[in-house]
């Protein structure tokens, strides 16, 4: 009976994995997208993730927001200045906050800094492609 199991099981785990391709994402082939004169990024989204490359220039504000993502600052060089209920939290280089879901937040790049961020679920509204009448809260 085990065994019957097992063959069912690696049958059914064989064909969901041959309807999801595995897919190698290489950053330098990725066109940077301007969203702002402050604020770069480049996307790579998943099913249920999304990471994605932030460069943002010193003085660059990201209006208080909340989204349903949760979301996964890592600053790889640089320091961004967060504003969360009321808190301010400083991100330095090598540090990562992770922000849950619909919480209010907004931040500040005290630095040129280059970040990554990790979205689940993903950001649907970020794989559109920008307006020039972009709001500075759509980032």
């Amino acid at each position: 009976m085990s065994e019957i199991i097992a063959s069912a099981w690696n049958r059914l785990c064989s064909s969901r994995m041959a309807t999801r391709a595995v897919r190698l994402h290489r950053w330098d082939e990725i066109a940077l997208e301007k969203v702002t004169e402050m604020l770069s990024r480049k996307i790579v989204s998943g099913e249920q993730e999304m990471l994605v490359q932030v460069y943002v220039k010193r003085g660059c504000l990201v209006p208080m927001h909340a989204h349903e993502s949760e979301q996964m600052v890592y600053v790889l060089q640089g320091a961004l200045k967060f504003l969360v209920s009321g808190e301010e939290i400083i991100v330095r280089e090598g540090e990562v906050l992770h922000i849950p879901s619909n919480v209010s937040h907004q931040a500040e790049a005290l630095e040129d800094t280059f970040e990554l961020d990790l979205f689940s679920p993903i950001r649907s509204e970020w794989l559109e492609p920008l307006h020039e009448d972009l709001e500075a809260d759509d980032v």
